[in-house]
């Protein structure tokens, strides 16, 4: 097992914490400050589109999505569980590396049923900073081409 896939296990662990148990706020503490979050289909990937169902292109905006989920957005009460593969790590030196990272995401209504919300791979590029790995870019490829509109958290 390299440091790489240490970091990284590590780091991932600590982003679905924050998404899936919380604070949410913390989330965003996962990136560079100039980072790089889409969230797209695997259709719109393949076909290399740029636009995303969720597009950001530095910490500050995470940290405003996030200010609107908490603050003015108005939406279903619900929970997310992420379940996540092992990272493959495809390129790695001292100051980072690249991984993909297979995800299974059930949804939690409050007085729903829990269901199946997405299913993808994590494209990532990492920058080790500290001790910790930190994402510079991480693209969500959906395998499904239908996203929820209730997509409000991230993934």
């Amino acid at each position: 097992m390299t440091d790489a896939f240490t970091r990284i296990s590590r780091a991932q662990g600590s982003y679905v914490r924050a998404i899936d148990d919380g604070p949410i706020e913390d989330w965003p503490e996962h990136f560079t400050e100039d980072a790089f979050y889409k969230v797209t289909t695997a259709d719109n990937h393949r076909r290399g589109l740029p636009a995303g169902v969720i597009w950001a292109d530095n910490k500050a905006m995470l940290k405003d999505r996030i200010s609107a989920l908490k603050e003015a957005n108005i939406y279903e009460p619900h929970a997310y569980r992420h379940l996540l593969g092992q990272p493959a790590i495809a390129e790695e030196n001292d100051t980072g590396a690249t991984s993909e990272t297979s995800f299974l995401v059930v949804r939690i209504t409050g007085n729903g049923p829990t269901d199946i919300f997405a299913s993808g791979r994590y494209l990532d590029e990492y920058v080790f900073a500290e001790g910790r790995a930190l994402l510079k870019k991480r693209i969500v490829v959906c395998d499904s081409s239908r996203i929820d509109t209730l997509l409000v958290l991230p993934l």
